[in-house]
């Protein structure tokens, strides 16, 4: 497995926080499949640095898509995780995505608004355009920032945090994300990836409310490294 503690790249760590860049593939709290998720690297990090002795508490206040890569945020404490769930739950953690879709936009930058099912079957979500029953209105703000040979680079706001709802929005408008089969892209990447990558987040620190401001370097792939 290649989630271990060497390869871990700390964007943000003190008493309370510790911010990481996942990279795709990577799950970010344990599932079925058994493979070892980010939490757990993150802990031994944490055990080893800090020279901890018994359990390392560590809360996972969000998650990521496994094939997404970028910016995830775990609290070193009860009182952090309790405060960062109560922001997040009030939108007060500005995160911003970047993702790499087929086609541009007929707009240089827009509003999506739809409505989002989710289907644990096939762990996929189908959208509408009206509200139906059992429906999630779900929005987002998107720019295109560059334009690639094949692919544009789109800069994306969420306003509402749905269960798949960056892939499933911008596949609906007819800009399916690059490697993202699941949502109608015709390749997959070769590693599994999908070329969404949690960018940037901005939020005030819920314990010593300092300004926290981060970015997540893109990973190391040749359509990336054209975005920047």
């Amino acid at each position: 497995m290649h989630s271990h503690k060497d390869n871990l790249q700390v964007l943000f760590e003190d008493n309370h926080l510790i911010i990481v860049n996942k990279r795709a593939g990577d799950i970010v709290q344990g599932d079925k499949t058994q493979d070892k998720p980010l939490s757990d690297v993150v802990k031994e990090y944490i055990k080893e640095k800090y020279n901890k002795p018994g359990n390392v508490f560590l809360g996972v206040v969000h998650r990521l898509d496994r094939p997404t890569s970028g910016i995830i945020i775990f609290a070193r404490t009860s009182k952090a995780l309790e405060r960062l769930n109560k922001m997040l739950r009030d939108r007060e953690v500005q995160k911003t995505y970047w993702a790499v879709v087929k086609s541009s936009p007929k707009k240089e930058d827009g509003t999506l608004i739809n409505y989002l099912k989710k289907n644990p079957k096939n762990n996929k979500s189908s959208v509408f355009q009206k509200p139906i029953d059992g429906s999630k209105k779900a929005i987002l703000h998107y720019r295109a920032i560059k334009k690639l040979d094949n692919y544009c680079l789109l800069e994306i706001d969420l306003e509402t945090g749905r269960h798949h709802q960056i892939r499933a929005q911008l596949s609906f408008s007819g800009m399916p994300i690059k490697g993202d089969l699941k949502y109608g892209f015709a390749r997959s990447n070769k590693d599994g990836s999908i070329h969404l990558h949690a960018r940037k987040i901005e939020f005030i620190h819920p314990v010593n409310k300092n300004k926290i401001n981060i970015e997540a370097p893109v990973p190391q792939d040749v359509i990336w490294k054209a975005c920047l």
